[in-house]
């Protein structure tokens, strides 16, 4: 159902509150270089500092802005099961294609307190339900035997899986069904996961190469292997320094040093130290971007 290289979108802010503006220019500059679905309100999305009435404004600006050209996977997760709920029931309403829900955080559930987790929500909104594994942020790491049970309900589709470890995703490709979507929660596995089956990624450098990690994926489809790996090879740098302090502070600074939205962040979040900053710099440069 969903395939290929899809964006977790920044949320740009002017004077702490959400541009709307720019977020409609970021999802204009997404759609025209290829990539293939619109994830608001993820942690790129900064969703665990949006108000709650922000994080439904953030979907609907999305849904609006997209006018169905590509699909919109709405963030609805949270570690409170009736929030969670709640907010993909708001996706639902608004028009979303699918729902990307992070596993709970902080409270660290069981195994079976996250199946029963993802099965209310799923039994409770008819909408394509995509969990998002990602143990380093949630303290929690959803099992490949887990997803593989999950993947038996109805409505869900697919695994967002940013566990780190390509032989989880390797299970989790073999216990499910070929139409389950696999998709890399991280922009460095993205090649590696289509190679043994996976579906596609949801990208962090996709905000600022999106011609590139869709060019990578559309290379692999069309059995362009060395195209693939010419761009999995040209984007590890860009990559590394995206990632050199907690995401989604530097893809932003990159986006403002490209002159596409405000360096604002919500504390904790704050601007990155001036040596990583400059590090970012060069290899912007080196790239081409700026």
């Amino acid at each position: 159902m969903f395939r290929g290289a899809m964006v977790a979108i920044v949320t740009p802010f002017k004077n702490n509150q959400v541009d709307e503006e720019a977020l409609r220019e970021l999802i204009e500059f997404q759609i025209a270089n290829g990539t293939d679905a619109i994830v608001p309100c993820g942690s790129t999305g900064e969703s665990a500092t949006l108000t709650h009435e922000e994080h439904d404004r953030v979907i609907e600006i999305t849904i609006d802005a997209v006018k169905k050209r590509v699909p919109v996977i709405a963030g609805t997760g949270s570690n409170n099961t009736a929030e969670a709920l709640r907010l993909t029931m708001h996706a639902f309403d608004a028009g979303a294609d699918g729902a990307l829900i992070v596993c709970p955080y902080y409270n660290r559930p069981t195994q079976e307190g996250l199946y029963q987790h993802f099965k209310l929500i799923a039994q409770s909104v008819p909408i394509p339900v995509i969990p998002y594994n990602i143990p380093s942020r949630t303290g929690v790491n959803l099992m490949p035997d887990m997803v593989a049970k999950l993947a038996k309900i109805k409505n869900i589709v697919g695994i967002k899986e940013a566990s780190g470890s390509i032989k989880q995703m390797s299970d989790i490709i073999n216990l499910c069904d070929r139409d389950f979507a696999v998709l890399s929660g991280d922009d460095i596995f993205t090649l590696p996961l289509l190679a043994i089956g996976g579906a596609g990624v949801i990208s962090v450098i996709s905000n600022v190469a999106p011609t590139d990690m869709a060019g990578l994926v559309d290379a692999f489809e069309a059995g362009d292997m060395a195209r693939a790996v010419a761009l999995h090879h040209k984007m590890n740098a860009l990559i590394d320094a995206l990632f050199i302090e907690v995401n989604p502070v530097p893809v932003k600074a990159a986006l403002a040093l490209m002159g596409k939205i405000n360096c604002e962040y919500r504390l904790p979040l704050c601007k990155m130290a001036e040596a990583n900053l400059e590090k970012l710099k060069n290899v912007m440069v080196n790239y081409g971007l700026i």
